[in-house]
């Protein structure tokens, strides 16, 4: 006779099924309960009490009776936090996406229970959404199923037959200011006192330099060096898991760790927000109405008023103004490589991807200069002389 607390396997003629035959602790009374699952092929219950035994290890299954799919979700993104990749921010974004997934019934269902056809049935529910949203949702998904694959919790991965369907919502699109944008408002930044606009050189900063708005409003005196005419950049301001300011030691990335040029055009506004700078705490060089750190959400609003009054649009953000640098780097000739560089950005496919447009406007001029080298060393010439004969 078996014990009771020993998993089995045994073949039910009745049913003609496999049964796999284990035992789940009741986490309130703390008595094992016997409970069964059945397979058609034998192969099929050796692999689920293969995937048990595995999980029986996991310190998720001895609490839950199972590794519920959203618990595995906050274990994974829990560990990258105490591993410092990723902040508290992003932390705590995570966990509202998780929660949203648990309040749709899926994210409480034991992994192993999961098919592809239930993920998909839930992404496809996601249409609502923006791109960049169902992005966030399904990469918790693929993130705790290759986990728990890893791991040996599941045999197959469900995640390989789902697809991510595209969102109803039109992507927003980020634009760079036009020429004429770009004047006006460098015009009505100059002309105004701090007094009368407090952020018009953060503005400044991003339109000339190209900094995020959250490492522009982290700037301090000592990133200021205006005899090498260079803006340090190493940290930035961010919110913390209970959506508080904080100032962040890091930039957003390590490639956000950098120094930008400064250009003639805003050294007179850096130097008078430098000045400034020495009456603030810890000398930075922008602060918040009741001095403390900027809210980049309230700076970016103050910009969205500006640019209504003054050019009457209401599609500019901070984030467009650092666009606008971007392309008018560019649009001026200088390497991706180096714009890279000067944004920040990881991969140089950031860069071209962002710039897609852009490169692909200034496309036939480039080409022509092909052309022109051809002609220069009368190739074209002799070619035509080949077809003529």
């Amino acid at each position: 006779m078996k014990q009771k607390n020993i998993s089995s396997i045994y073949y039910d003629k009745t049913r003609k099924k496999y049964v796999v035959s284990y035992s789940i602790k009741n986490n309130e009374t703390g008595e094992k309960k016997r409970t069964r699952r059945s397979f058609n092929t034998k192969e099929e219950a050796e692999d689920f009490l293969k995937e048990l035994e595995y999980k029986k290890g996991d310190k998720i299954f001895i609490e839950n009776n199972g590794i519920p799919l959203c618990e595995l979700m906050k274990f994974i993104v829990e560990r990258k936090l105490k591993t410092n990749h990723v902040g508290a921010h992003q932390y705590g974004k995570t966990l509202k996406i998780i929660d949203r997934i648990e309040k749709a019934g899926i994210g409480k269902k034991d992994i192993s229970e999961i098919t592809s056809e239930e993920i998909q049935d839930y992404f496809n529910s996601l249409t609502n959404y923006s791109n960049h949203y169902m992005e966030k949702f399904t990469e918790q998904f693929s993130k705790a199923f290759s986990y728990a694959h890893n791991k040996g919790y599941i045999k197959i991965n469900p995640m390989a037959d789902t697809y991510r369907p595209k969102s109803a919502k039109p992507d927003k699109i980020l634009r760079a200011l036009e020429l004429e944008e770009q004047e006006t408002l460098t015009d009505y930044l100059k002309s105004k006192t701090i007094e009368e606009e407090p952020y018009k050189n953060a503005f400044l900063i991003q339109l000339y330099a190209g900094l995020r708005i959250g490492e522009v409003l982290a700037l301090q005196y000592k990133d200021i060096d205006l005899d090498k005419r260079l803006i340090h950049i190493n940290k930035t301001i961010a919110r913390d898991e209970n959506e508080r300011i904080i100032l962040k030691d890091t930039t957003k990335t390590s490639a956000g760790i950098r120094e930008v040029p400064i250009q003639d055009i805003i050294l007179d506004e850096l130097k008078e927000q430098k000045e400034i700078s020495k009456k603030h705490f810890d000398n930075q060089l922008f602060l918040s109405n009741n001095r403390s750190y900027a809210d980049p959400k309230n700076v970016n609003k103050i910009l969205k008023r500006i640019m209504f009054n003054i050019c009457k649009t209401t599609d500019i953000t901070t984030h467009c103004l650092r666009h606008t640098y971007g392309t008018r780097c560019i649009e001026s000739g200088i390497a991706p490589v180096v714009v890279q560089r000067l944004m920040g950005h990881k991969d140089i496919a950031v860069t071209l991807n962002t710039y897609t447009s852009v490169l692909n406007r200034f496309k036939e001029e480039e080409i022509e200069k092909l052309n022109n080298y051809y002609q220069n060393k009368n190739l074209s010439k002799k070619n035509n002389s080949k077809e003529e004969r």
